[in-house]
């Protein structure tokens, strides 16, 4: 079976320990977790967590029912091959000097990045997106040194169904 990169969106109880529960239950199972974005979602008591998940769909199907096993967990949907926006933030700084910071700026630009900070030999382009379009934005300026790179993970949402 063809191991892929599954995206679950879990809604789960907003408690302590909840999070180290659904990792826990992922480790048991030999799945890597390529990312996971938490945060509070629009009912109150409750958060969204997303995961992106390595394995055979099979395998994730199995993850899926293990997850409604933990008390905490409201809801799973494995929104893998639905009609979603998945998008992630980055945040990347680059070691530039001052001649080549319009190159630079130039780039994010093209790519709908921001600039969000400049120092004397740095600067630090924000950018949300898919993971493709970060993943070649950090292609395109790898000729320069690139210091430091944080990525929240994707999160995602389903479109509205065409009911």
């Amino acid at each position: 079976m063809e191991t892929q990169v599954h995206t679950l969106v879990a809604t789960v109880q907003d408690h302590p320990g909840v999070l180290t529960r659904v990792a826990s239950l992922f480790r048991r199972r030999g799945f890597n977790i390529a990312s996971l974005a938490v945060g509070h979602s629009e009912e109150p008591g409750y958060s969204r967590m997303t995961i992106a998940v390595e394995g055979s769909s099979d395998d994730v199907k199995q993850c899926e029912k293990q997850l409604y096993k933990l008390i905490e967990v409201d809801s799973v949907r494995n929104v893998t091959n639905a009609s979603a926006i998945t998008r992630e933030l980055a945040m990347i700084k680059v070691r530039v000097g001052a001649s080549d910071r319009p190159a630079l700026a130039a780039a994010a630009d093209i790519f709908r990045g921001e600039i969000v900070d400049v120092s004397k030999s740095s600067m630090i382009v924000q950018m949300t997106g898919g993971q493709d379009k970060i993943d070649r934005f950090i292609d395109v300026v790898s000729d320069y040194p690139i210091e430091e790179i944080s990525r929240t993970g994707a999160i995602a949402m389903v479109r509205e169904s065409a009911d």
